[in-house]
Protein backbone atom coordinates (compact mmCIF):
# COMPACT_ATOMS: atom_id res chain seq x y z
CA UNK A 1 0.00 0.00 0.00
CA UNK A 2 1.42 3.39 -0.91
CA UNK A 3 0.75 6.48 1.20
CA UNK A 4 3.29 8.66 -0.62
CA UNK A 5 2.18 12.08 -1.72
CA UNK A 6 2.73 13.35 -5.24
CA UNK A 7 4.56 16.63 -5.62
CA UNK A 8 2.12 19.17 -7.10
CA UNK A 9 2.81 20.34 -10.61
CA UNK A 10 3.59 23.80 -9.26
CA UNK A 11 6.54 22.26 -7.44
CA UNK A 12 8.00 21.09 -10.74
CA UNK A 13 9.09 24.26 -12.54
CA UNK A 14 10.25 23.89 -16.13
CA UNK A 15 13.87 24.02 -15.00
CA UNK A 16 16.47 22.98 -17.51
CA UNK A 17 19.16 20.79 -16.02
CA UNK A 18 22.66 20.62 -17.53
CA UNK A 19 23.07 18.35 -20.59
CA UNK A 20 23.77 15.11 -18.76
CA UNK A 21 24.61 11.68 -20.19
CA UNK A 22 23.06 9.84 -17.28
CA UNK A 23 19.39 9.13 -16.67
CA UNK A 24 17.15 12.01 -15.57
CA UNK A 25 13.59 11.44 -14.29
CA UNK A 26 11.05 14.03 -13.20
CA UNK A 27 8.71 13.14 -10.34
CA UNK A 28 10.38 9.74 -9.90
CA UNK A 29 9.15 7.41 -7.15
CA UNK A 30 11.71 6.99 -4.38
CA UNK A 31 9.82 4.81 -1.92
CA UNK A 32 10.38 1.54 -3.78
CA UNK A 33 14.12 2.24 -3.77
CA UNK A 34 14.38 2.62 0.01
CA UNK A 35 14.76 -0.27 2.44
CA UNK A 36 11.71 0.93 4.37
CA UNK A 37 9.72 1.02 1.09
CA UNK A 38 8.11 4.33 2.01
CA UNK A 39 8.31 7.93 0.89
CA UNK A 40 7.25 10.36 -1.80
CA UNK A 41 8.82 11.16 -5.17
CA UNK A 42 11.90 13.12 -6.15
CA UNK A 43 11.29 16.35 -7.99
CA UNK A 44 14.22 15.31 -10.17
CA UNK A 45 16.06 11.99 -9.87
CA UNK A 46 19.45 11.97 -11.58
CA UNK A 47 21.73 8.99 -12.08
CA UNK A 48 24.99 10.48 -13.41
CA UNK A 49 26.83 8.39 -15.98
CA UNK A 50 30.20 8.87 -14.29
CA UNK A 51 32.24 11.30 -12.21
CA UNK A 52 32.50 13.83 -15.05
CA UNK A 53 28.72 13.80 -15.43
CA UNK A 54 28.29 14.29 -11.68
CA UNK A 55 30.74 17.19 -11.66
CA UNK A 56 28.84 18.86 -14.50
CA UNK A 57 25.58 18.50 -12.58
CA UNK A 58 27.01 19.91 -9.35
CA UNK A 59 28.64 22.82 -11.16
CA UNK A 60 25.72 23.81 -13.38
CA UNK A 61 22.65 22.84 -11.33
CA UNK A 62 20.11 25.69 -11.25
CA UNK A 63 21.02 28.24 -8.59
CA UNK A 64 19.17 27.69 -5.35
CA UNK A 65 17.90 24.23 -6.26
CA UNK A 66 18.48 21.75 -3.40
CA UNK A 67 20.72 18.78 -4.21
CA UNK A 68 20.47 15.59 -2.12
CA UNK A 69 22.56 12.45 -2.59
CA UNK A 70 21.26 9.05 -1.53
CA UNK A 71 23.19 5.80 -1.54
CA UNK A 72 21.65 2.38 -1.11
CA UNK A 73 18.82 4.11 0.85
CA UNK A 74 19.32 1.58 3.64
CA UNK A 75 19.75 3.94 6.61
CA UNK A 76 17.23 6.48 5.35
CA UNK A 77 13.66 7.67 5.83
CA UNK A 78 12.25 9.41 2.76
CA UNK A 79 9.32 11.49 3.97
CA UNK A 80 5.87 11.10 2.44
CA UNK A 81 5.81 14.52 0.78
CA UNK A 82 8.76 13.77 -1.46
CA UNK A 83 12.11 15.49 -1.94
CA UNK A 84 12.42 18.92 -3.53
CA UNK A 85 15.12 19.70 -6.04
CA UNK A 86 17.61 17.18 -7.36
CA UNK A 87 18.12 13.74 -5.85
CA UNK A 88 21.35 12.05 -6.95
CA UNK A 89 21.70 8.29 -6.94
CA UNK A 90 24.98 6.83 -8.14
CA UNK A 91 24.84 3.66 -10.21
CA UNK A 92 26.96 1.49 -12.48
CA UNK A 93 29.35 4.32 -13.38
CA UNK A 94 30.45 4.27 -9.75
CA UNK A 95 30.53 0.51 -9.17
CA UNK A 96 34.11 -0.44 -10.06
CA UNK A 97 36.26 -2.38 -7.60
CA UNK A 98 40.06 -2.50 -7.97
CA UNK A 99 42.00 -4.83 -5.67
CA UNK A 100 45.59 -3.79 -4.95
CA UNK A 101 48.33 -5.60 -2.98
CA UNK A 102 47.61 -3.64 0.19
CA UNK A 103 44.08 -2.39 -0.23
CA UNK A 104 40.94 -1.95 -2.29
CA UNK A 105 39.62 1.02 -4.27
CA UNK A 106 35.85 1.01 -4.67
CA UNK A 107 33.31 3.26 -6.30
CA UNK A 108 30.68 4.92 -4.13
CA UNK A 109 27.88 2.68 -5.45
CA UNK A 110 29.65 -0.54 -4.45
CA UNK A 111 27.90 -2.26 -1.58
CA UNK A 112 29.91 -2.52 1.62
CA UNK A 113 29.46 -6.29 1.66
CA UNK A 114 30.67 -6.54 -1.95
CA UNK A 115 33.90 -4.72 -1.11
CA UNK A 116 34.45 -7.08 1.82
CA UNK A 117 33.93 -10.05 -0.46
CA UNK A 118 36.48 -8.77 -2.99
CA UNK A 119 39.03 -8.24 -0.23
CA UNK A 120 38.39 -11.72 1.18
CA UNK A 121 38.76 -13.33 -2.24
CA UNK A 122 42.16 -11.62 -2.58
CA UNK A 123 43.29 -12.75 0.89
CA UNK A 124 43.23 -9.23 2.32
CA UNK A 125 42.28 -8.86 5.98
CA UNK A 126 40.88 -5.93 7.94
CA UNK A 127 37.77 -5.14 5.92
CA UNK A 128 35.58 -8.00 7.13
CA UNK A 129 33.48 -5.68 9.30
CA UNK A 130 32.08 -4.06 6.15
CA UNK A 131 30.25 -7.30 5.36
CA UNK A 132 27.97 -6.53 8.30
CA UNK A 133 26.98 -3.03 7.18
CA UNK A 134 23.93 -2.81 4.89
CA UNK A 135 24.80 0.10 2.65
CA UNK A 136 27.10 1.44 -0.04
CA UNK A 137 30.64 2.79 0.13
CA UNK A 138 29.57 6.39 -0.49
CA UNK A 139 27.21 6.29 2.45
CA UNK A 140 29.72 4.43 4.61
CA UNK A 141 32.26 7.22 4.11
CA UNK A 142 29.67 9.99 4.48
CA UNK A 143 28.63 8.74 7.93
CA UNK A 144 31.81 6.93 9.04
CA UNK A 145 29.87 3.68 9.26
CA UNK A 146 31.03 1.02 11.65
CA UNK A 147 30.20 -2.35 13.12
CA UNK A 148 31.82 -5.26 14.96
CA UNK A 149 34.54 -3.18 16.54
CA UNK A 150 35.74 -1.20 13.52
CA UNK A 151 34.82 1.97 11.63
CA UNK A 152 35.57 3.41 8.20
CA UNK A 153 38.03 5.85 9.76
CA UNK A 154 40.18 2.90 10.85
CA UNK A 155 40.77 1.69 7.30
CA UNK A 156 40.23 4.69 4.99
CA UNK A 157 43.24 5.95 3.04
CA UNK A 158 41.34 8.54 1.03
CA UNK A 159 38.00 9.38 -0.49
CA UNK A 160 37.38 11.32 -3.67
CA UNK A 161 34.55 13.82 -3.36
CA UNK A 162 32.85 15.64 -6.23
CA UNK A 163 32.03 19.27 -5.40
CA UNK A 164 30.68 22.22 -7.41
CA UNK A 165 34.29 23.41 -7.66
CA UNK A 166 35.74 20.08 -8.81
CA UNK A 167 37.04 16.77 -7.51
CA UNK A 168 38.95 16.70 -4.23
CA UNK A 169 40.74 13.86 -2.44
CA UNK A 170 40.59 13.77 1.36
CA UNK A 171 41.96 11.41 4.01
CA UNK A 172 40.23 10.49 7.26
CA UNK A 173 41.60 13.57 9.02
CA UNK A 174 40.51 15.81 6.17
CA UNK A 175 37.00 14.40 6.48
CA UNK A 176 37.06 14.81 10.28
CA UNK A 177 35.78 11.27 10.70
CA UNK A 178 34.27 10.68 14.13
CA UNK A 179 31.54 8.43 15.52
CA UNK A 180 28.91 8.30 12.75
CA UNK A 181 30.15 11.63 11.41
CA UNK A 182 32.06 12.98 8.42
CA UNK A 183 32.47 16.57 7.26
CA UNK A 184 32.16 16.57 3.48
CA UNK A 185 32.91 19.76 1.55
CA UNK A 186 29.79 21.89 0.89
CA UNK A 187 27.71 20.22 -1.80
CA UNK A 188 30.09 17.25 -1.85
CA UNK A 189 29.24 13.74 -3.04
CA UNK A 190 31.63 10.82 -2.46
CA UNK A 191 32.58 9.14 -5.75
CA UNK A 192 35.11 6.48 -4.67
CA UNK A 193 37.42 5.57 -1.82
CA UNK A 194 40.52 3.53 -1.00
CA UNK A 195 40.73 1.26 2.03
CA UNK A 196 43.95 -0.27 3.30
CA UNK A 197 44.19 -3.93 4.19
CA UNK A 198 46.88 -6.47 4.91
CA UNK A 199 47.55 -9.97 3.57
CA UNK A 200 45.87 -12.53 5.78
CA UNK A 201 44.92 -16.14 6.03
CA UNK A 202 41.96 -16.71 3.66
CA UNK A 203 40.40 -19.29 5.97
CA UNK A 204 40.55 -16.92 8.94
CA UNK A 205 39.07 -14.08 6.88
CA UNK A 206 36.25 -16.32 5.67
CA UNK A 207 35.59 -17.53 9.22
CA UNK A 208 35.33 -13.97 10.55
CA UNK A 209 32.89 -13.01 7.80
CA UNK A 210 30.84 -16.11 8.55
CA UNK A 211 30.69 -15.14 12.23
CA UNK A 212 29.53 -11.65 11.31
CA UNK A 213 26.84 -13.06 9.03
CA UNK A 214 25.65 -15.48 11.71
CA UNK A 215 25.60 -12.71 14.32
CA UNK A 216 23.50 -10.45 12.10
CA UNK A 217 21.07 -13.26 11.33
CA UNK A 218 20.73 -14.12 15.01
CA UNK A 219 20.36 -10.62 16.45
CA UNK A 220 18.94 -8.33 13.74
CA UNK A 221 15.72 -8.33 11.66
CA UNK A 222 17.72 -8.61 8.44
CA UNK A 223 14.80 -9.84 6.31
CA UNK A 224 12.37 -7.11 7.38
CA UNK A 225 11.64 -3.70 5.89
CA UNK A 226 13.93 -1.74 8.15
CA UNK A 227 16.48 1.06 8.09
CA UNK A 228 19.22 -0.50 10.18
CA UNK A 229 20.35 1.08 13.46
CA UNK A 230 17.91 3.86 14.27
CA UNK A 231 19.76 5.80 16.98
CA UNK A 232 23.40 6.41 17.74
CA UNK A 233 24.85 4.94 20.88
CA UNK A 234 25.12 7.65 23.56
CA UNK A 235 28.54 9.19 24.24
CA UNK A 236 30.84 7.16 26.45
CA UNK A 237 30.20 7.91 30.09
CA UNK A 238 26.57 8.93 29.63
CA UNK A 239 25.43 5.66 31.16
CA UNK A 240 28.27 3.16 31.39
CA UNK A 241 27.76 0.01 29.34
CA UNK A 242 24.45 1.26 27.92
CA UNK A 243 23.87 1.03 24.19
CA UNK A 244 20.95 2.64 22.41
CA UNK A 245 19.10 -0.69 22.26
CA UNK A 246 19.52 -1.22 26.01
CA UNK A 247 18.10 2.22 26.79
CA UNK A 248 15.15 1.58 24.47
CA UNK A 249 14.54 -1.78 26.11
CA UNK A 250 14.82 -0.32 29.61
CA UNK A 251 12.22 2.30 28.69
CA UNK A 252 9.76 -0.45 27.71
CA UNK A 253 9.71 0.31 23.99
CA UNK A 254 10.45 -3.17 22.61
CA UNK A 255 7.57 -4.10 20.27
CA UNK A 256 5.98 -0.62 20.51
CA UNK A 257 3.85 0.27 17.46
CA UNK A 258 2.47 3.30 15.65
CA UNK A 259 0.18 2.52 12.74
CA UNK A 260 2.07 0.11 10.50
CA UNK A 261 5.44 0.79 12.16
CA UNK A 262 6.96 -1.22 14.98
CA UNK A 263 10.02 -1.26 17.21
CA UNK A 264 11.61 -4.62 16.43
CA UNK A 265 11.21 -7.21 19.15
CA UNK A 266 14.38 -8.93 17.93
CA UNK A 267 16.60 -5.83 18.15
CA UNK A 268 14.89 -2.77 19.56
CA UNK A 269 17.23 -0.24 17.92
CA UNK A 270 15.59 -1.23 14.62
CA UNK A 271 12.29 0.19 13.38
CA UNK A 272 10.16 -1.92 11.04
CA UNK A 273 7.60 -1.28 8.33
CA UNK A 274 5.15 -4.11 8.92
CA UNK A 275 3.78 -3.58 5.41
CA UNK A 276 1.41 -0.61 5.61
CA UNK A 277 3.49 2.04 7.39
CA UNK A 278 3.92 5.58 6.17
CA UNK A 279 7.17 7.45 6.56
CA UNK A 280 5.35 9.68 9.07
CA UNK A 281 4.46 6.65 11.19
CA UNK A 282 8.02 5.33 11.15
CA UNK A 283 9.53 8.71 12.02
CA UNK A 284 6.77 9.40 14.55
CA UNK A 285 7.44 6.08 16.26
CA UNK A 286 11.11 6.96 16.45
CA UNK A 287 10.31 10.29 18.07
CA UNK A 288 7.96 8.58 20.53
CA UNK A 289 10.79 6.21 21.47
CA UNK A 290 13.14 9.16 21.98
CA UNK A 291 10.63 10.89 24.23
CA UNK A 292 10.05 7.79 26.36
CA UNK A 293 13.77 7.02 26.67
CA UNK A 294 14.44 10.61 27.75
CA UNK A 295 11.62 10.47 30.29
CA UNK A 296 12.60 7.08 31.71
CA UNK A 297 16.40 7.26 31.58
CA UNK A 298 17.34 10.91 31.17
CA UNK A 299 19.28 10.13 28.00
CA UNK A 300 18.46 11.96 24.75
CA UNK A 301 19.02 9.59 21.82
CA UNK A 302 20.27 11.06 18.55
CA UNK A 303 18.99 9.77 15.23
CA UNK A 304 21.43 7.70 13.20
CA UNK A 305 18.93 7.16 10.38
CA UNK A 306 18.99 10.08 7.97
CA UNK A 307 15.61 11.70 7.25
CA UNK A 308 15.03 13.71 4.08
CA UNK A 309 12.18 15.38 2.25
CA UNK A 310 8.89 17.06 2.99
CA UNK A 311 6.29 15.84 5.44
CA UNK A 312 3.06 14.63 3.89
CA UNK A 313 -0.21 16.49 4.21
Amino acid sequence: MSHAATLPEAALPPTVLPPLRGRVQRGAALGPQSWFRVGGPAEWLVRPADAADLLLLLRDAPAGMPVTAIGAASNLIIRDGGVRGIVIRLGRGFAEVAVEPDGVVAGAAVLDATLAQHAAAAGLAGLEFLSGIPGSIGGAVAMNAGAYGAEVKDVLDWAEVATPEGLVRLDAAGLDLRYRHASLPPGGVVTRARFHAAPGDPDAIAARMARIRESREATQPVRARTGGSTFRNPPAGTRPADKAWALIDAAGCRGMTMGGAQVSEKHCNFLLNLGTATAAEIEGLGEAVRERVLRETGVSLAWEIRRIGERGV
